[in-house]
């Protein structure tokens, strides 16, 4: 029988039936193979000198998306969907039967009619590009996108990405922008929107709702708060991190409960933590000065110290050092130990920040011999409970503001965008 992309077909082989829709066959596939997309989103290849019949079951027809005018109520919201590609804006890539970030925030909207009753919206793609792929100069173009739309009026801005690396963004974004007066909401899908499980249509109708509706300013994360669609949850974007490879709920608050859950429905935004700035009229400022020459070390056992050699070597600016535990390093086997070359970082007055890697807690400079040592006789600067990202993200921006080692530690120890807490609840763990 004749079958093209997009049929919907069944495939008889001698061990099994096949019920899916048929995908062009990826030029990187070797062999002779039909690719099908199941029910159920996922992908599979069948060997074509197995199947016994083919059977029609529905043509392909044209694309549902189809992109329309949109009608702007005065009585809603003004909010801007700024595009930066991920799999949230991914479609099929013919050539490797993956997905690629290609659906621009116009088709977004087209999607979602939804979206219209919640906002009226100004929609632009502004990249095209996965997330394990943003830098610093990607970062400084964000923040700079985000306070021209903010500063021309508009009530809040949502920003679709991938997730890889959501978290740096929303941790740069907290830095790089100075006074922010309205939401910014850093949305993305662990799905693409070809499978029925995608995550991305609720995720960005709970991010424009929290756009348009949160009563807060500031840089926040907004996805599944479960694995189901029941609600979203609004994290502050210096308390956020990606704690799961596909989970739909892989964003979890670190050290501090969710300020908000934010439901698809027309049910009201349910506020969890109220420690938030509220919106006002304040005119947005981009701080986007920074030093890209950032090391991050993560300590393990068997750890050889002497990176931190390479990076010295390499005229590398700072340091954030994942310690274990409490802030601990090796210090007494001398091959492994790290206080020679903490003693150079300290001589060539490199700051050297400790976080933790253990992610939830915090550092403590003072409760064992070895962390008074790094913090008093090597002058390490420790960051409570920061999390590692952010702290690396900070120290490049504080380091954008001075290069003077003392403002820098100054800088890192005093609370800019409420990246440390005081106190630690028990129930932040165990959310």
């Amino acid at each position: 029988m004749t079958y093209k992309p997009g049929d919907s077909v069944k495939v008889f082989t001698k061990e099994e039936t096949i019920e899916g829709v048929v995908l062009p066959r990826p030029e990187m596939l070797e062999g002779d193979f039909l690719i099908i997309k199941l029910e159920n989103g996922y992908n599979i290849g069948v060997d074509k000198k197995k199947i016994e019949k083919i059977e029609l079951i529905k043509k392909a027809i044209p694309p549902l998306i189809q992109k329309k005018e949109i009608i702007t109520n005065p009585n809603l919201p003004n909010i801007s969907i700024l595009s930066y590609g991920g799999t949230i804006s991914s479609k099929i890539d013919y050539k490797t039967g993956g997905v690629y970030a290609d659906l621009t925030a116009e088709d977004f909207v087209a999607m979602c009619p939804e979206l219209e009753k919640i906002a009226n919206l100004k929609a632009k793609k502004e990249m095209n590009m996965m997330s394990e792929d943003f830098d610093w100069n990607v970062w400084e173009r964000i923040a700079k996108d985000v306070e021209r739309e903010l500063n021309s009026g508009q009530d809040g801005v949502v920003i679709t990405q991938g997730t890889d690396t959501l978290h740096y963004t929303t941790a740069a974004l907290s830095f790089f922008l100075r006074n922010i007066s309205k939401p910014i909401i850093v949305t993305a899908s662990q799905r693409s929107i070809d499978r029925g499980s995608s995550d991305a249509f609720i995720n960005l109708i709970c991010s424009v709702k929290a756009a348009a509706n949160f009563d807060g300013a500031g840089v926040y994360s907004c996805l599944h708060g479960t694995n189901n669609d029941d609600y979203c949850l609004l994290i502050r974007g210096t308390k956020v991190r990606k704690m799961h490879t596909s989970r739909r709920d892989a964003f979890r608050p670190i050290n501090e409960l969710p300020i908000a859950k934010v439901y698809p429905s027309e049910k009201e935004i349910e506020i969890i933590n109220k420690n938030y700035v509220n919106k006002n009229n304040g005119k947005v400022i981009h701080n986007t000065n920074h030093e890209k020459k950032i090391a991050m070390i993560y300590v393990h056992p068997g750890i050889n110290p002497k990176i931190i050699d390479f990076y010295l070597e390499n005229n590398y600016k700072g340091i954030v050092i994942m310690a274990t535990a409490l802030g601990h390093v090796p210090t007494i086997i001398e091959e492994n130990s790290f206080l020679p070359f903490l003693k150079k970082c300290k001589e060539k007055a490199i700051p050297v920040v400790i976080a933790t890697q253990t992610v939830y807690g915090r550092v403590h400079p003072l409760v064992y011999t070895n962390l008074r040592k790094l913090s008093i006789e090597y002058d390490c600067i420790y960051v409570e409970d920061m999390l590692p990202e952010v702290a690396y993200i900070k120290l490049g921006w504080a380091l954008g503001q001075t290069q003077n080692k003392k403002e820098v530690k100054e800088l890192m120890q005093k609370n800019i965008s409420y990246e440390m807490n005081e106190r630690i609840d028990e129930e932040n763990f165990l959310y």
